[in-house]
C-alpha cells in the first residue's frame, strides 16, 4: 500500500510539472520577444539573437529561444549588410537543433524553409532549381501539420510570387494563399493577449504580397 501512494505521488508530481512554466524562462522570453520587435540596427538584432541562445542553453529543452535566434539570423539577411550565407547556415544549424527538441512542429518547420528561400534570394538563377523544391516541401509539410499556421501559408505565398515573377506566370495562386494567410492572421490575433511568446510574425509579409494582386 505504502509502495502504491509512492508512486500515485510521484505521478502526481510529474502530471503537475508537466503542466507548470518556468517563471524565469517565460519572463526572459517575454522580454526578449518584446525587445526583438524594437530592433533597429544589426548591433540591436545580434545583442537579442544572443539572449535567445543564451536562453537556449540554459533551457535545452525549448525550442522557442533556438527557433526566435534562428529567426533573427534570417530576418538579418534581409534587412542588414551581413555575410549572407554565412547567417543563413547558422540560422539552419539552429533550426536543426529546435527540429530535434521539437519533432514535427508546424513552426519550426515552416522556419526551415525560410532559411533556405533566403539561401535562394542570395542568387536565384543558380539555387532555385535545386532548392525551390526542398523549400515548397517544407512549406506543404508545415501547413499540413498545423492548418492554423498563418507563418506556413505567407511563407509559401512568397515562394509563389517570387517564382510567377522569375517565370513570368500570373500571381493568382500567391494571391490566394496571401489572402488565406490573412484570415489565419486575423483568427490568430483574436486568440492573442498580454505577453504572448509563441510566433505571431508575419502578417506586414502577407499584406505586401496581398497588396500587388490589387
Amino acid at each position: 500500500m505504502k509502495k502504491l501512494s509512492t508512486t500515485l505521488a510521484l505521478a502526481i508530481t510529474f502530471v503537475f510539472s508537466a503542466f507548470c512554466v518556468d517563471p524565469a524562462y517565460e519572463n526572459a522570453m517575454k522580454k526578449q520577444v518584446a525587445a526583438m520587435k524594437t530592433i533597429r540596427t544589426l548591433e540591436e538584432c545580434q545583442a537579442v539573437t544572443n539572449a535567445f541562445l543564451r536562453i537556449a542553453e540554459a533551457k535545452p529543452e525549448e525550442w522557442l529561444p533556438l527557433y526566435y535566434a534562428a529567426y533573427l539570423q534570417t530576418t538579418a539577411v534581409f534587412r542588414f549588410d551581413v555575410n549572407k550565407d554565412q547567417y543563413l547556415d547558422q540560422a539552419m544549424e539552429l533550426v536543426e537543433k529546435a527540429e530535434k527538441v521539437a519533432v514535427d512542429n508546424s513552426e519550426v518547420t515552416a522556419m526551415k524553409g525560410y532559411v533556405l528561400m533566403g539561401k535562394i534570394s542570395i542568387d536565384p538563377a543558380s539555387r532555385g532549381q535545386s532548392l525551390s523544391p526542398q523549400v515548397m516541401q517544407l512549406y506543404g509539410k508545415a501547413i499540413n501539420l498545423d492548418r492554423e499556421n498563418p507563418r506556413a501559408l505567407m511563407l509559401m505565398a512568397q515562394m509563389e510570387q517570387g517564382m510567377a515573377q522569375f517565370f513570368g506566370q500570373g500571381p493568382e495562386k500567391a494571391c490566394g494563399l496571401a489572402r488565406n494567410a490573412l484570415d489565419l492572421y486575423a483568427k490568430e490575433e483574436a486568440k492573442v493577449s498580454g505577453d504572448y511568446i509563441l510566433p505571431t510574425w508575419g502578417k506586414g509579409q502577407a499584406e505586401q504580397v496581398a497588396d500587388a494582386c490589387k
